[in-house]
Parts: C-alpha cells; structure tokens; sequence
C-alpha cells in the first residue's frame, strides 16, 4: 500500500470529522430537547462532558500548534546557524525552510497537530454516542 502524504492524511481526517461532528450535534441536541427542563443525571453528565471537552479539545489544539510552529521554527534558525558555519566545519549545513513546498509543508504539519485532538474527539464521540443503548 503506497503511503499517504501528510496533506492527505489532514484531508482524510477533516472529512472524517466533517462526518462525524454533525452525528455528535445532531445527538447531544435531541438529547437536549428529550430532557426537556429536568435532564436525568445521565444527561447531566453528558451535557457537563460535552463542555469540558470543548475547551480540553481547544487548549491542547492550541498547544500542539504552538509547539509544532516552535519546533520548526527552531529547526529553522538552527538551519540557518548551521550553514553560517558550514565553511569552517567542513561539511554542508542543514537545508533551510526556504521553499514554498517547505512552507507549506510547514503550515500542514501545524494544521495537523491542531486538528488530531478536535478529531479525535469528535470520531469517537460518533462513535459511542452511535452505539445502541447509548
């Protein structure tokens, strides 16, 4: 099996979740309307974890963002200082970020580490909130 591209792979899963967040909405909100004024505990608890999970989902995204755009920032600046020395050490430097290739693979390699832990979520929310009995 040929392996898939990192921008392939970020497209699958954005379909994926584009599948599966409306099956998450459309369920919590029937669940919202069946509850009614009263919601049981069970509803409780799924409507506190719809929540919570929201924002864990947002502050590690943003993590993981930040900390892919650092390392590669990093990467970056190491790269340049390397071929800065190149001469005197006597071999070739890193190759720079200086492509847009590079720069897209960059941005891919950002937006893939923001959107696993949304996709994450939201894929096996589909899936345990699909399951019958729920």
């Amino acid at each position: 099996m040929a392996r898939r591209s990192r921008s392939q792979a970020l497209a699958t899963q954005a379909a994926e979740l584009a599948f599966a967040a409306p099956q998450v909405v459309a369920h919590r909100l029937g669940r919202m309307a069946l509850a009614g004024a009263r919601p049981s505990a069970r509803d409780r608890r799924e409507f506190t974890r719809m929540s919570s999970e929201k924002s864990d989902a947002f502050a590690e995204s943003w993590l993981a963002m930040g900390a892919t755009a650092w390392r590669l920032q990093l990467d970056f600046w190491l790269s340049c200082w390397g071929l800065g020395f190149s001469p005197w050490l006597g071999r070739g430097g890193k190759r720079t970020l200086n492509s847009l290739a590079d720069s897209q693979r960059a941005a891919v390699a950002i937006l893939a580490s923001g959107l696993a832990p949304v996709h994450r979520r939201a894929v096996a929310n589909a899936k345990r909130l699909g399951r019958v009995g729920r």
